[in-house]
């Protein structure tokens, strides 16, 4: 038998006492999962809503760039990523000054959720492990439970759920929209809009480790208004949740065919 992690322990003891459960699930799921056959799944394993956290990245977005526009002058390190947060902090201390307020899409999403639906316990659905530090850590008021893709995948062999179409009722209950390109490195600027507002000089897109450390060595020195910075080689469709034999390049087009169905 797989062993169990303590948020699958948690996550199943949850939907056996039937508690009110609201998923939030990562945009990086089309390397995984169907869509719309992912919501059906979920609500048959005994989630009540589906929300897709692209909408929380677009609160992302609009507090980075108001920030922005209240320090023109200002230097920001934005990441929505809780390793990078965590290597600045132990690494880099000095760089701490310069790491992005503003919400990540996970965090933005339970905002919403607890706002919409305040007595359901977000649950969010990704390709990092990292988040379970993040929500334990960093925003415990929002008692957010964290799960992999991997995991969920463990939850569905258990309780024996396929994703079929006849189980789809309706899509996500709240669904985002340019900000589907986020797990994409590069997608925070792309999808704000500021990689047409910013210079060469203004703004770098960085992923993968080593990219990643010469990146914020270099940062007092260089002259970057944003770095949009991501820990995983090629972003958040690389993240060790995942399990997949696609390439990265197959990775990205899965999730802007996912992101097409909204601009079309």
């Amino acid at each position: 038998m797989e062993q169990l992690s303590p948020e699958v322990k948690e996550l199943l003891n949850c939907l056996d006492k039937k508690e009110k459960l609201a998923a939030m699930i990562a945009p990086s799921f089309p390397i995984c999962f169907e869509y719309p056959q992912i919501v059906g799944a979920l609500k048959k394993m005994g989630f009540s809503y589906v929300f897709e956290v692209s909408r929380g990245a677009a609160e992302t977005n609009c507090q980075v760039l108001d920030s922005m526009e209240k320090n023109a002058k200002g230097r920001i390190i934005a990441s929505p990523c809780p390793t990078i947060v965590r290597l600045i902090r132990q690494k880099y201390p000095h760089l701490i000054q310069f790491l992005s307020k503003a919400d990540s899409p996970m965090s933005a999403t339970a905002k919403l959720i607890l706002e919409k639906y305040p007595d359901y316990r977000p649950v969010f659905i990704g390709p990092c492990p990292a988040k379970k530090l993040e929500a334990r850590e960093d925003r415990k008021e929002l008692n957010i439970l964290v799960i992999t893709y991997m995991e969920l995948e463990q939850i569905f062999k258990m309780k024996k759920i396929n994703q079929n179409k006849q189980d789809v009722l309706s899509g996500f209950d709240i669904i985002g929209s340019e900000t589907r390109l986020y797990p994409i490195s590069g997608g925070l600027s792309q999808s704000s809009g500021l990689n047409d507002k910013l210079t060469d000089e203004e703004l770098d897109v960085v992923s993968g480790l080593q990219n990643v450390n010469q990146s914020l060595n270099d940062f007092s020195r260089n002259r970057l208004k944003l770095l949009d910075i991501l820990f995983c080689d090629g972003g958040c469709i690389n993240g060790p949740g995942i399990k997949s034999d696609l390439n990265l390049e197959a990775r990205r087009k899965k999730i802007i065919n996912h992101w097409a169905k909204i601009v079309k």
